[in-house]
């Protein structure tokens, strides 16, 4: 069925519904409906706008429900993807530069590279993460040939470089990899505190990403008070940005272990430091401000499967100014959380319009992220999910 992968799915319909010998009546009163239902379907006048349907009508014809879809229903941005995590995971695990050895490719001048990593954030924050997939090899590589070369000019880029890297990662699900990455990061920055400490911010993403949730409390919280001025009155915004993001990270690995008293006291610390660094901010690349600690407390509550606080949170959040500020890929992970919220309060309409909206922030979270798909998919098995999220899962093949 070759051609017939290029079809329309009412197409693809009547095709199977020939192959196993079935008039449209004879479908029809097996699936409940009528002929003329079945007509419409095959001709595509009526859309096939739930999932369920789907699965029935697969069901009868003996067929897999992706099989309805046809084989664009793993389309091209999924390959590629993969094949750019090898190529991150070949980046990794390339020793040579850190082993001394000559390479061919001069070392990039150490302004230029930070012109490099400064691009690579701004594509992370717009999620644009098939673009930053490919950005990042080359970017490692020139990282490390710079640090060879100078390693007190290059240790602040490489360091960059790996929390990037293993930001991603952590993004598409490559929780190991993304582990690798961070580790780097911090290996690359012991002996400056402030290095440390941001490396750590996603250290702590990471092994909470691999299940690891007390290893990245105890890093995060080792690192917070390593960075966390004696007097928080008299502490650089840049310093109170480090030490809340970490006790961010921190809340949320408690949360994640099902530790609520430990989550809800270090959030209230990140909170009291948020307001003296204030909103709209970016030190260090943490976007550390109230608004984002207002977030954190939706993604905790989440993780306690406290449905009806979280979702209190995140109406409180949004409503905030500051929340037009925050970058796409940061509003677009916190209306996920918002979207699990809805679902465990069995508001799957809610999780539906919110997932719409995470697809309308930034189209890569629910192309390329499994939680994203995950999130969705279980939203789209609900037989009142509203039809746009029905046909954004039937676009990008989750069923």
């Amino acid at each position: 069925m070759d051609s017939g992968d290029l079809l329309p799915v009412g197409r693809r319909v009547a095709y199977w519904r020939g192959r196993r010998r079935l008039s449209q009546q004879m479908l029809a009163d097996r699936l409940g409906k009528s002929k003329s239902w079945v007509d419409k379907v095959e001709r595509g006048v009526r859309a096939l706008d739930r999932v369920s349907i789907l699965h029935d009508i697969a069901a009868v014809l003996r067929i897999d429900a992706a099989v309805l879809l046809g084989r664009d229903a793993r389309p091209a941005w999924a390959t590629e993807r993969a094949e750019g995590v090898e190529r991150i995971r070949a980046a990794l695990s390339a020793y040579e530069i850190m082993l001394g050895r000559a390479t061919q490719r001069p070392a990039v001048p150490a302004d230029r590279l930070a012109r490099q990593v400064g691009h690579g954030w701004i594509t992370y924050q717009h999620a644009r993460y098939p673009q930053l997939v490919d950005l990042l090899p080359p970017l490692l590589a020139d990282a490390q040939r710079t640090h060879a070369r100078d390693p007190a000019t290059g240790r602040g880029p490489l360091v960059e470089s790996y929390r990037i890297t293993a930001a991603l990662l952590v993004k598409v699900g490559e929780a190991d990899l993304a582990w690798l990455a961070a580790d780097r990061a911090v290996a690359a920055a012991t002996g400056d505190r402030a290095l440390v400490a941001a490396a750590v911010v996603q250290l702590g993403q990471a092994l909470r990403a691999s299940g690891r949730a007390r290893a990245a409390r105890s890093a995060a919280l080792a690192a917070a008070y390593r960075i966390a001025p004696a007097d928080p009155d008299d502490g650089t915004p840049q310093e109170l940005s480090l030490c809340g993001a970490l006790l961010v990270q921190a809340a949320l690995a408690a949360a994640r272990h099902g530790d609520e008293a430990s989550a809800t006291e270090l959030l209230g610390e990140a909170a009291a430091m948020a307001d003296r660094v204030g909103e709209g901010h970016d030190h260090h690349r943490t976007g550390f401000g109230p608004t984002t600690v207002g977030s954190a407390r939706v993604a905790a509550a989440v993780e306690l499967g406290a449905a009806r606080a979280a979702v209190t949170w995140h109406e409180r959040t949004t409503r905030r100014d500051a929340w037009r500020w925050l970058p796409a890929e940061h509003r677009a992970a916190h209306l996920l959380d918002a979207a699990r919220a809805y679902l465990q309060a069995d508001d799957p309409a809610s999780a539906g319009r919110t997932l719409v909206d995470v697809d309308r922030t930034a189209p890569a979270e629910v192309r390329h992220c499994p939680a994203a798909r995950s999130v969705l998919a279980q939203v789209v098995r609900d037989p009142h999910a509203p039809a746009t999220i029905v046909q954004l899962a039937l676009a990008l093949g989750v069923t």
